[in-house]
């Protein structure tokens, strides 16, 4: 997976996506569920860009202590706020700015906690329980191999499969209705967090010197 920033420079030219391009039809296909994870990469350039396909430089840069470390046209996005739907880069913003965010982010971080912690504390009930049972089932066949040993050693695997089988079943659904309630929280924490983080980084009494 590629960081933000990334972008594909060829002849000359530096592709990049930003907002404004999530808004037309061709950046809607770059929000479908198996796209989204990897927005930043260069994959998702090319996909919006597809006459890049194979062409080009692939280039990243995580390093914001200067602009000079961007080309200009990103650097012109980055300061009117055009990458709040892929990432935040704290280092852009002076001390005020940085405590502005960091209240914004702590009770986004909060909300959640509140959605996820319950859910995961169902899950770990519903896992251990599993887990006990996977216990049940296989104890009596290790002991059972500790009398016999090798003989025994293939009739303990075979149980110990069994008693794995049933116990990655019973996990499974838990883990599964964990991650319904834990991903749209923490979808909505990231959207929440961005968001508010360009809306401070556009601001230029909240960033740095060098990034005015």
């Amino acid at each position: 997976m590629c960081e933000f920033i990334s972008w594909k420079s060829f002849e000359g030219k530096n592709y990049f996506l930003t907002n404004d391009d999530l808004n037309t039809k061709e950046g809607e296909k770059l929000l479908k569920p198996e796209v989204i994870a990897d927005l930043c990469g260069h994959g998702a350039i090319e996909s919006y860009y597809f006459e890049l396909k194979g062409k080009g430089s692939n280039m990243e840069c995580i390093d914001f202590s200067s602009p000079d470390n961007f080309p200009k046209e990103i650097l012109k996005a980055i300061k009117l706020g055009k990458f709040s739907r892929f990432g935040v880069c704290l280092d852009i913003l002076n001390d005020v700015g940085r405590k502005k965010y960091k209240e914004i982010e702590a009770l986004a971080w909060k909300k959640y906690k509140e959605i996820e912690a319950p859910a995961w504390k169902k899950y770990e009930e519903i896992e251990a329980l599993a887990l006990k049972k996977y216990k049940e089932i296989k104890a009596p066949a290790w002991k059972k191999y500790e009398e016999i040993e090798a003989p025994a050693w293939k009739k303990y695997e075979e149980i110990e499969a069994l008693a794995l089988k049933k116990y990655k079943e019973i996990k499974a659904p838990a883990w599964k209705k964990y991650e319904e309630i834990e991903a749209p929280a923490w979808k909505k924490y990231k959207e929440i967090t961005r968001k508010e983080f360009w809306k401070i980084a556009k601001q230029k009494k909240y960033r740095k010197d060098i990034w005015k």
